[in-house]
């Protein structure tokens, strides 16, 4: 595990050295502390910090092939590399290492740009074809590790981190769509950046720069067809079986201690009974609770440590937390606004502390179709079809008298969200159900709208534009899949593990596991409305009770209380009108209409606030670090 970032002058007689690839280096050393490397040659200058997982001795990168015209470097871990080895080693190559990171540049020798899709893992990658003068950049599957790219003084820039790209000249200018995105998802999807000069590489993409072009070239794409030979229920749930312990049992390669992040629900839990087949040492398992009973899963969590007989540690995370906001917009590098990222920093900390490895359950939900909005679609089939109109209207309006709680996903919001979505386009509703600031709300709360910005719902349907049309849960996982695992999921589990210099895995995303199940029909992935069916199904016979049949919980974080308690003073503060209308981005008096609302329990808004707070964080940490002249502005 580690960070990589470089630069490119698209002038092939142009001739870098390593100190305009050291500072973009220097920024990510949480990524990787135990070594660098660097490798420069001609209009070419690449580094890396590396986090010691896999041979510890000989995996210092850059790697070579055996005449040194070829370099790699990596972040992430190549899970099938041994196999790939004995393969290349029978074609004559001769390996120095025994580090993962090898088996790519023999494989690139041997395949070409194609070698990318014989890997199995999560990893970001550049390798250096010096006798092609070629740059090949290249992402996993489903885009668990991170890959950035912009253009800045004649060079195309790259790195795992945005802050890489700042710290090469990266030009600081938001891009107004992305920022509308952001107000609605609290996240930005790719292959957009905040910035207008930045992307990332979509998931299972490459980037090829030679002789000054840039071409990027997808190698991968998720197939959602379903397979008439799945379509049986046993078959499917034997394969499902034998795929998620395949995924389990490839993802304990390591050279150093490793644990799980147990939440007390199916995903987690899964991934520690599989563990328990393949793994007969000490087994640590971490977990996280919170002071407010209804946000804590903490006795679910103990149930399944005991049952697999793990050494568990656990910390409950009190409103304190809410000073790690300086932290996370730190992480980031870009305005990010899902609370969950608070405790799964926490827990990071906490397993940091006894391993360096930790796997954890993330696109359990979206594979295995887990989220409460999918139940929510059908139930709004149901709806429309079964309660005239002139009724939906008049319940919607009581349903908007219901009481304000501050509770965890609380019976008022839940039903407010549904009856608002319930009449609405499927995709629209899907949206609408997740959307913080629905495009209604980013008019009012805008100082001045942004010219030429489409709808955030354009994403939706781009994302479910190849799936089957009469396949709505399909539709639905496809989005989730495209667009909030890659952007939101598996972007909070990297930087909050890497925040800490922890290696965090994810074995329900492998990808031989995830296009198995993306084959299976849809009416055996939710079945008899029970979300996650196939996975429950297949483990019934390992998991606990109260695990098979409890509610999902989630990091769900008490930000609505939080922000009329410990985190008051710094919304006020933050928020405060002076600094809205110094920013220019929003409209001080429509920011003050939410707050006052939330705090006399008229609305919950507090998940419109978190994201303007974090945004308005966000600014003012990068503004502090930068002249005024280069400060972030709105263009368009």
């Amino acid at each position: 595990m580690c960070g990589i970032a470089g630069q490119i002058a698209l002038d092939p007689t142009t001739r870098l050295d390593e100190s305009d690839v050291r500072p973009m280096c220097d920024v990510i050393v949480h990524r990787g502390p135990d070594d660098q490397g660097f490798h420069v040659d001609g209009p070419l200058a690449m580094g890396m910090r590396r986090l010691s997982i896999i041979d510890l001795a000989g995996g210092h990168q850059p790697l070579f092939n055996e005449d040194g015209t070829i370099a790699v470097i990596q972040n992430g871990e190549i899970y099938n590399f041994r196999e790939l080895r004995e393969e290349l080693e029978r074609k004559g190559h001769r390996f120095a290492t025994h580090s993962d990171t090898e088996a790519i540049v023999h494989l690139y020798e041997e395949y070409g740009t194609a070698f990318v899709e014989k890997l199995r893992g999560m990893f970001a990658i550049a390798i250096w074809d010096a006798p092609k003068r070629r740059l090949l950049l290249a992402r996993d599957r489903l885009g668990i590790k991170p890959l950035y790219y912009g253009k800045a003084n004649g060079r195309l820039l790259f790195g795992s981190e945005l802050k890489s790209l700042l710290a090469a000249g990266l030009d600081r200018t938001i891009d107004p769509q992305a920022l509308h995105d952001y107000l609605t998802l609290t996240h930005i999807p790719a292959p957009a950046t905040i910035f207008r000069d930045a992307r990332k590489l979509p998931p299972g993409h490459r980037m090829i720069v030679e002789n000054g072009n840039t071409t990027i070239e997808r190698y991968w794409n998720l197939d959602l067809t379903p397979d008439s030979s799945l379509a049986n229920e046993q078959t499917a749930l034997e394969a499902v079986r034998d795929a998620v312990d395949d995924a389990v049992r490839s993802h304990l390669v390591s050279d150093v201690p490793l644990g799980v992040f147990l939440s007390g629900g199916v995903d987690s839990a899964t991934l520690v009974a599989c563990m328990r087949k393949f793994h007969t040492g000490e087994l640590k398992t971490f977990s996280i609770g919170f002071e407010e009973k209804t946000f804590s899963e903490l006795d679910r969590a103990r149930i399944a440590a005991k049952k697999y007989e793990t050494d568990h540690h656990e910390l409950v995370v009190t409103p304190d937390a809410a000073a790690l906001v300086p932290e996370l917009v730190s992480s980031f590098d870009e305005p990010y606004a899902d609370s969950s990222a608070i405790p799964v920093l926490c827990v990071s900390r906490l397993a940091r502390e006894h391993v360096t490895v930790a796997l954890s359950g993330e696109g359990g939900d979206e594979i295995f179709a887990g989220y409460k909005t999918y139940s929510a679609t059908v139930l709004a089939g149901w709806y429309r079809r079964m309660v005239p109109s002139p009724a939906r209207r008049l319940l919607a309006a009581m349903v908007g008298q219901l009481p304000v709680s501050h509770g965890k996903v609380s019976f008022d919001y839940m039903a407010k969200r549904f009856v608002a979505g319930a009449d609405r386009d499927p995709l629209e509703a899907h949206l609408s159900w997740k959307a913080i600031l629905d495009e209604d709300a980013k008019r009012e709360v805008y100082a001045s709208p942004p010219q030429g910005v489409e709808e955030t719902l354009r994403l939706y349907r781009e994302a479910a534009s190849d799936v089957d049309r009469n396949d709505l849960l399909a539709q639905l996982l496809a989005i989730d899949t495209r667009i909030g695992l890659e952007s939101d999921m598996l972007v909070k589990a990297d930087r909050m593990t890497m925040a800490v210099s922890l290696e965090g895995r994810v074995p329900l995303l492998d990808h031989p596991l995830v296009e198995l199940v993306a084959r299976i029909p849809s009416r055996l992935k939710m079945k008899r409305q029970q979300k996650k069916f196939l996975l429950r199904k297949a483990m019934e016979d390992r998991l606990p009770h109260e695990t098979l049949h409890g509610p999902k919980q989630g990091f769900n974080v008490p930000i609505p209380s939080w922000i009329v308690g410990p985190l008051r003073e710094r919304v006020h503060d933050t928020l405060a009108p002076d600094r809205i209308r110094q920013t220019g981005f929003f409209d001080p008096d429509a920011v003050q209409r939410l707050i006052r609302a939330h705090e006399s329990k008229e609305r919950d808004h507090s998940r419109d606030i978190w994201t303007l707070l974090m945004f308005q964080s966000w600014y003012d940490a990068l503004s502090q670090s930068t002249p005024a002249e280069a400060r972030p502005r709105l263009v368009g």
